[in-house]
């Protein structure tokens, strides 16, 4: 088992982040934060299945899409490989079905479990309705604590799932036992990582959005789709996204890397582009 030292990843990822950072600053614009303007001037309120056109929600599938293939272009300049800005969106964009597959197969593990779950609340007669909800008492509280650990313990062991699907030619199935083997012993640290790193970024992503969203409204006027006031908040809700992710990507390119044991890959990127 190779050592993790998350310090480590985050020294040499503020070192990437000040020498680099305008660089992968593009590459967020481009891809994480122009697709997550245009989803939420569409979509302010997000997504509904239920109220939101199909054409909408058609176009916060795109955005996500968008958003996911420009996570792996940025994992890709980090971690060393001799390639070029637009070598590396490329190589984003044709590794997207595979991390887009790994992270499906996932989600339908959680699915069947919930639907274990159901069944065995079901036999135990508590009444689970077509929302998956349950009613209150001692066995469906039991039910969804147990969910949330697995979700919590399979979240973490798949984290490394997007630099794998980036760096190494394997397929769905490959991804998720290569990020199973690599994060063996590191539960715990790379939990706490997580842990920290969400708590950190909804904060900010909270505060940020909510005291945009009090001053727009007050200056602009009330938020609706495709108003102006709503490209204002799509705008900074984008920069703050863009910059979560570029963060979170090259702190997880960084921790691959010791893990796989090229700890010593270059700290750097390309300096231009296409």
């Amino acid at each position: 088992m190779r050592g993790l030292s998350i310090s480590a990843a985050w020294e040499e990822t503020r070192e990437i982040l000040a020498r680099d950072g305008g660089l992968l600053t593009t590459v967020a614009l481009a891809l994480i934060a122009l697709p997550t303007t245009i989803n939420t001037l569409i979509n302010p309120a997000g997504v509904n299945v239920g109220s939101t056109p199909l054409w909408a929600i058609g176009v916060a599938l795109v955005a996500y899409l968008t958003a996911l293939a420009g996570q792996l272009a940025l994992i890709t300049l980090v971690i060393g490989r001799s390639i070029t800005v637009g070598g590396a969106i490329a190589h984003g964009a044709r590794r997207l079905p595979i991390y887009v597959a790994a992270v499906l197969v996932i989600v339908v593990a959680l699915l069947l479990v919930l639907l274990a779950m159901g069944l065995i609340l079901g036999g135990l007669g508590v009444h689970v309705d077509r929302q998956v909800t349950a009613q209150m008492n001692p066995a469906s509280l039991v039910a969804g604590l147990v969910f949330l650990a697995i979700f919590v313990f399979l979240f973490v062991r798949m984290v490394l799932s997007a630099p794998i699907a980036s760096a190494e030619m394997v397929g769905p199935i490959g991804v998720l036992r290569r990020s199973w083997d690599l994060t063996s012993g590191h539960w715990w640290v790379l939990f706490a990582f997580l842990l920290i790193f969400f708590i950190g970024a909804g904060i900010v992503v909270l505060a940020v959005g909510s005291a945009a969203g009090v001053a727009i409204g007050f200056t602009i006027g009330k938020i609706q789709p495709m108003s102006a006031a709503a490209l204002l908040l799509a705008l900074i809700d984008a920069l703050v996204s863009a910059a979560v992710t570029t963060f979170l990507a090259v702190m997880l390119a960084r921790i691959y890397l010791q893990l796989s044991g090229r700890a010593d890959a270059a700290v750097t990127v390309p300096s231009s582009g296409i």
